[in-house]
């Protein structure tokens, strides 16, 4: 069976953590988290992947993405992951929560707290960003269900989103693998490549949000929500094409630096979702925030895995990249 089929059978109602993990761990063993890996000539369907499953739950999606980007990046950096394993990929680094690393002969140590870890209480695995002793960033590969490691109650008080679970944990002399040498995890092409996985998934829910008003326009000609349907197509059209040329630039290119690429793609999707959870709620009204529930949950959900985008941050680093080019740089 493949993943849309698989998805469709279940219904998108995740309330915790458990249940989401449930799932990831259901996909894993039925082998729906095997994703071709960027810029292998596949790019494309791995994108279609992660919208998927953005369009179904994005609590589940942020465990999926996670878990798919772990996978590659070990197997882009010679690891091999454990059989049957859940993976979080935890890169996010606040000055009051960084993780530090020492040697211990051909394994490492971690101590430290580590902040917004999706899915720490049912995942088996981490690959996480700790900083050695020289100020280095270096990947770490751990298990979770091991002494020295504390997940918490901390750092989570989320709505939106909430079932991931993205909460603090603790590492007191845990034991790690190191993956790949220190700075790796920035320095490799799939960096920026996994950065427009990151759109896939809110192109997948923004396009699931959408799909409400279409079926509405379909049933009843109302002027005002043809009008918006208009708008939201033309914004979902531009965002898909973004992602399909991102992706077939990643094959064509796949050991170029995908930064400009990735950072174009995330400011279009964003600047399209925003669009669509505005245009869609003007045109339909109170009722499919109220009634319903799958609706209501990527409503919810939505705004917060958008924040994964630094906003004004992320577009003057886009700007800055854009200022150095010549004028050829919108060039058709």
């Amino acid at each position: 069976m493949d993943l849309v089929h698989y998805l469709a059978r279940r219904p998108p109602d995740y309330p915790d953590a458990a249940a989401l993990g449930h799932c990831l761990r259901a996909l894993v063993e039925a082998g729906l988290d095997r994703l071709p890996l960027p810029g292998s000539g596949l790019t494309l369907a791995r994108l279609q992947r992660l919208a998927e499953v953005g369009g179904h739950d994005l609590g589940l999606c942020k465990l999926y993405e996670g878990h798919t980007d772990a996978l590659a990046i070990i197997e882009q950096l010679g690891g091999t992951p454990t059989p049957g394993s859940t993976w979080g990929m935890w890169a996010a680094e606040p000055p009051q929560a960084r993780v530090k690393v020492s040697s211990n002969g051909h394994m490492v140590e971690l101590n430290g707290r580590k902040a917004w870890c999706s899915g720490a209480a049912v995942l088996s695995h981490a690959l996480l960003t700790a900083w050695d002793a020289d100020g280095q960033q270096q990947l770490v590969a751990v298990a979770l269900d091991q002494p020295g490691v504390t997940v918490t109650e901390q750092g989570w008080a989320a709505v939106g989103m909430a079932a991931t679970g993205s909460v603090e944990v603790l590492f007191d002399g845990a034991e790690g693998q190191a993956i790949g040498s220190p700075g790796d995890y920035l320095q490799r092409p799939g960096f920026w490549q996994g950065g427009v996985g990151i759109a896939a998934c809110w192109y997948g829910a923004t396009r699931q949000i959408a799909e409400s008003l279409r079926q509405h326009c379909a049933q009843r000609e109302e002027p005002h929500a043809l009008a918006h349907l208009g708008a939201v197509d033309s914004a979902l059209q531009a965002a898909a094409d973004v992602l399909r040329f991102s992706a077939l630039h990643i094959d064509a290119h796949p050991e170029d630096n995908a930064q400009l690429l990735a950072r174009r793609a995330r400011a279009v999707v964003e600047q399209t979702a925003e669009q669509v959870i505005r245009e869609v709620g003007r045109a339909l009204g109170a009722g499919p925030y109220c009634k319903d529930r799958h609706f209501a949950r990527l409503i919810a959900d939505l705004p917060v895995f958008l924040r994964q985008s630094h906003a004004e941050r992320d577009l003057a680093a886009l700007g800055s990249l854009i200022a150095g080019q010549s004028s050829e740089v919108w060039s058709l």
